[in-house]
């Protein structure tokens, strides 16, 4: 039976567009072709692009996708590093993502949600000064605080604003060219010779760091017998602190939300769990986060009647199957009541990935990044007063990472002295 011909682009090159429209731009020509699935070219190479839950489920599945050769060395030279987790496949990703998951734990998560409150409470108790606070810059410093203090990272206070910028510039430079691009790759090669040195450090015997902590765990982590290449084991290491510093965004947008929403702050007030829980899967589907992933096809396939050969790159709309109005009702409306009698499937809801937490490639650090968020929610709405001035709270969806154009912007912060209950 002969294939059903993808829908094309009429384009020499969608890189251009791409840059341009960001996270709209796959939902957009679904929209025009009518179709959950179109082919054009990407950075010069063909590639076919798919959205929706029966699309995130197929690019999940490993026995048609592989990530290897899928990521753009402009990525790995900022993003994400070289040999890192998310390029791997097969058996070395399974036994690399168990040395992940291992760190997940519901005793390791409630010591990081310790961590970040008191971070929290320090923190804000600085701003009390009548100064315009930029939420986004402050809250990068926080997470970069709380992913040091609980990964076992030796750090001086005096270089966390350093730290916290260069993770920031590297999520900064998923989405763009030029001079934000290469602030990205020279943070990575600054974040990788510090964190090198440490490591090399621990395995020495010359620094010590709690057993158990993410920083010894990857320091001696064996594969085939063997320490972790240096280089890999750095860039792994910076795999779960710069993940943790771009929590901020989230919690910037929470804040967004809380503001453009009074009702929502009202419910969190009020001390819902439920609520709560709702309204940070809500900030985490309605707002852009990551925009799309990348996978190559392992072996020619049929599809839907549609043929993926061998080695092609194939892009998934992520904020795209997270608007998706087939799964989500009036999905461009922020509700945090849409999850109180809607559980979505594995591929339906793919803010950090989709498919399973062990074996598919879903970000581990999930249960970390909501933990955080509902902490840092928690702060603001109940236990800080702030104004917020007229300022441009606009998402400009063709920036990659987005995130509001005044970094959102807070004074007359005041504290008041909170009592530490569960989240």
């Amino acid at each position: 039976m002969e294939a059903k011909q993808i829908p094309t682009e009429k384009v020499l090159d969608s890189s251009f567009a791409l840059m341009k429209e960001g996270y709209n731009f796959i939902r957009k020509r679904c929209e025009v072709h009518k179709s959950d699935i179109f082919s054009t070219r990407v950075m010069f190479q063909p590639a076919i692009c798919v959205s929706g839950g029966e699309a995130a489920a197929l690019v999940y599945d490993s026995k048609h996708f592989v990530r290897k050769g899928a990521a753009p060395m402009r990525f790995q030279k900022t993003l994400f590093g070289q040999k890192g987790v998310q390029t791997l496949d097969d058996v070395l990703h399974r036994k690399r993502k168990e040395m992940f998951m291992s760190l997940m734990g519901q005793e390791q998560i409630a010591h990081l949600g310790r961590i970040t409150r008191e971070q929290w409470l320090m923190a804000a108790s600085q701003w009390d000064n009548g100064k315009p606070v930029y939420l986004l810059d402050e809250a990068q410093k926080i997470m970069c605080i709380v992913a040091c203090q609980w990964t076992g990272v030796p750090f001086k206070s005096e270089e966390i604003a350093r730290r916290s910028n260069e993770f920031g510039a590297m999520v900064d430079a998923f989405g763009t060219v030029g001079s934000s691009h290469l602030k990205g790759k020279y943070a990575r090669l600054s974040s990788e010779r510090w964190i090198r040195g440490l490591i090399s450090q621990v395995r020495g015997g010359w620094l010590s760091t709690a057993p158990g902590s993410p920083m010894y765990i990857i320091s001696f982590y064996k594969e085939h017998g063997k320490l972790l290449d240096l280089k890999v084991a750095t860039v792994e290491l910076i795999n779960i602190l710069r993940p943790i510093v771009a929590i901020a965004n989230y919690i910037v947008f929470a804040a967004v939300a809380m503001h453009q929403y009074p009702s929502a702050k009202r419910k969190i007030v009020s001390g819902d769990k439920n609520y709560m829980e709702w309204f940070v899967h809500e900030v985490r589907r309605f707002f852009p986060f990551t925009p799309f992933v990348g996978a190559r096809v392992r072996d020619t396939f049929t599809w839907k009647g549609y043929e993926f050969p061998k080695g092609m790159l194939v892009l998934l709309d992520v904020y795209g199957t997270d608007h998706d109005p087939r799964k989500w009702e009036r999905p461009e409306e922020f509700r945090p009541e849409r999850f109180k009698n809607f559980t979505p499937g594995a591929f339906d809801f793919i803010p950090r990935g989709g498919g399973d937490h062990y074996t598919n490639h879903r970000c581990p650090g999930e249960w970390i990044t909501i933990e955080a968020t509902k902490v840092a929610v928690k702060f603001l709405a109940t236990f800080m007063e702030y104004d917020v001035p007229d300022q441009d709270l606009n998402i400009d969806l063709s920036r990659m990472p987005a995130f509001p154009k005044s970094r959102f912007i807070i004074m007359n912060v005041k504290v008041k002295e909170p009592v530490y209950e569960a989240v």
